[in-house]
């Protein structure tokens, strides 16, 4: 049902963008304002929509878009740094249905987790060095001690959160991704347990910029965590004890999170980097999407993924001017994608249609 209800809106696309039919004086048909030009490779091809997300931002406004996620019922959920509205919920179409707010200033983690039936957020804000643990309507369950407080960080080790993530058992995980670079474990009840990582540009077993941490459960009997080495373009896998195993890297792309969806890995790339410019640089960024295997199979506004004879992926660049910063991406059930954005002149949402 779902591929059918692809291809239709595929045919549609094509048939025209933005068509809209005057009936005196009003819209009676109204379709996403899609841009004209596909981005992506091979099975994961998209139309932009810009306006999808757009709000009136004397009454909802946002400094940066950092991440979503999407509840049960199908509604998207954003966090902000906008003290006025850290939380705004859409449906799918764009429309605002709700915000709320926890009064952070760099709110910048989101995750969402299912326990009993009954959905929570995870929320971090490494301005403040907070942790929380919500309800949908913004209602504070647990809050997270620094390790600071428990003596598990020297005075000169920064504590900065940037994400969290929730294990099969309820154990919590905090990316520390700002900060001193750990990958924090604590239980459900927010007692802590141990941490790993740390920081260092040499030591594989090591971050710079723990951005993200991520469960992936696509080995059923064997659920690992993904954590972003963001300045070292890699991906890092762990035991949910703590134990390193594998990097994959991704030459040119300074990752965000990753997102799960299926087999398929997602993340926004946040900066990239030119031809002749081996280094971070601001405004290049784009999406990537890695299979079951851990391979890039498409790259949304980058440059397509090309693997030489003996295996090792070619630096990837943005390719197309569509995306200053991307900072996260949400996917649907539909496969639509839907593209947060930092440091982008205070944009809303971008929606990326699958074709």
């Amino acid at each position: 049902m779902k591929n059918s209800k692809r291809k239709f809106l595929k045919t549609t696309a094509m048939a025209g963008v933005a068509l809209t039919v005057p009936f005196y004086g009003f819209n009676i048909i109204n379709r996403p304002r899609l841009e004209e030009e596909l981005i992506g490779h091979g099975d994961f091809k998209y139309r932009v929509e810009k306006a999808w997300g757009d709000l009136d931002p004397a009454k909802t406004p946002v400094k940066n878009c950092h991440e979503m996620v999407m509840d049960a019922t199908g509604r998207l959920i954003m966090v902000t740094d906008h003290q006025k509205n850290n939380i705004i919920i859409y449906d799918k179409s764009g429309k605002l249905l709700n915000s709320w707010t926890l009064g952070f200033k760099s709110a910048h983690g989101l995750s969402i987790h299912n326990e009993g039936g009954e959905e929570f957020l995870y929320i971090t804000d490494p301005g403040t060095g907070s942790v929380v643990k919500t309800t949908l309507t913004g209602k504070t369950i647990l809050k997270i001690d620094s390790p600071h407080t428990i003596g598990e960080y020297g005075q000169f080790n920064p504590f900065r959160p940037t994400e969290t993530t929730i294990g099969p058992n309820g154990d919590i995980y905090v990316a520390d991704g700002y900060g001193a670079q750990f990958i924090l474990q604590y239980n459900s009840k927010g007692e802590f347990i141990r941490k790993f990582g740390g920081d260092s540009f040499l030591q594989p077993s090591k971050f710079k910029q723990a951005h993200g941490v991520t469960l992936d459960k696509r080995d059923e009997n064997n659920p690992t965590l993904i954590c972003s080495a963001r300045i070292k373009n890699t991906f890092k896998r762990f035991s949910l004890e703590g134990e390193f195993l594998e990097d994959i890297y991704l030459p040119g792309a300074f990752i965000s999170r990753a997102v799960i969806d299926g087999d398929n890995l997602y993340s926004g790339v946040c900066f990239g980097m030119t031809k002749e410019n081996f280094n971070m640089q601001l405004n290049l960024g784009f999406v990537t999407i890695l299979d079951k295997n851990n391979k890039v199979v498409s790259n949304p506004g980058g440059t397509k993924p090309v693997y030489k004879k003996n295996g090792q992926l070619e630096m990837m660049r943005q390719d197309k001017p569509i995306f200053k910063h991307c900072h996260d991406v949400c996917v649907d059930d539909d496969k639509n994608l839907y593209v947060c954005q930092w440091n982008a002149n205070g944009i809303y949402p971008y929606k990326l249609h699958r074709v």
